[in-house]
């Protein structure tokens, strides 16, 4: 695992994007991205006071983390299918993907099945790849949305992407500035929704998301050093 000192210079860089953009401190969560990296090294990390970590495969959340938790939150990041939400919402804390509306619906059946309430984030593409999940357009986004406020057993609590990965500075902060106006026209037109995550922003290009208003960046090979392929 890579020295710790990882974690500690993540977060200055934070705290100096969130001080240099004029935002509050604290402004900005961090969660650290663990997947394909062993347990032992997101206890070494947990140890180091980080309490909110990201997975992206049902399966390895299953595989690697006890079954009860209750020191840390740990979230699903990953594209969910269908044939594993009711997995998913027993093992996680927060679902940061969901695109569709038969996804949230079973969701919400399971949360409501076992007594609890799902936080969720929406998956919005912002930047037209279509190797990547999430809402593709405007209509869609608002259509799901007009029926999704209504579904027991999940909250929704905004929005999240993942900007282009080979892009210029000028093509990544264009897709965050997106996902920020599309943040402020939810807000507008859904009153009951606070919409107060804005998900954006993983080790190479945290700094130009916390520049374009993200609440919450995703780390993990600027923590945990290169993942293993799996």
């Amino acid at each position: 695992m890579e020295d710790l000192r990882g974690l500690d210079s993540v977060r200055q860089r934070i705290a100096q994007a969130v001080a240099s953009s004029g935002r509050l401190p604290g402004s900005v969560s961090l969660m650290a991205v663990s997947k394909t990296h062993p347990y032992e090294d997101i206890l070494a990390v947990f140890q180091q006071g980080q309490v909110l970590f990201g997975e992206n495969r049902v399966q390895e959340i299953l595989d690697k983390f006890p079954v009860s938790h209750i020191d840390y939150q740990l979230h699903l990041i990953g594209h969910l299918q269908s044939n594993k939400v009711s997995k998913a919402v027993p093992a996680v804390d927060g679902i940061d993907s969901v695109d569709s509306l038969k996804v949230a619906r079973l969701i919400g059946s399971e949360a409501v099945r076992v007594g609890r309430t799902m936080p969720v984030l929406l998956e919005f593409n912002t930047c037209g790849e279509s190797a990547k999940s999430g809402f593709s357009n405007e209509d869609s986004y608002f259509s799901f949305l007009d029926e999704a406020i209504s579904i027991p057993g999940i909250r929704i609590d905004g929005l999240m992407t993942v900007g282009p990965l080979d892009g210029t500075e000028t093509e990544v902060r264009t897709a965050f500035a997106r996902l920020r106006a599309l943040q402020e026209k939810s807000r507008i037109r859904y009153h009951g929704i606070c919409f107060d995550t804005l998900s954006m922003g993983m080790s190479h290009d945290f700094i130009w998301a916390i520049e374009e208003g993200s609440t919450l960046v995703r780390i993990g090979t600027a923590i945990f050093g290169t993942r293993s392929h799996v």
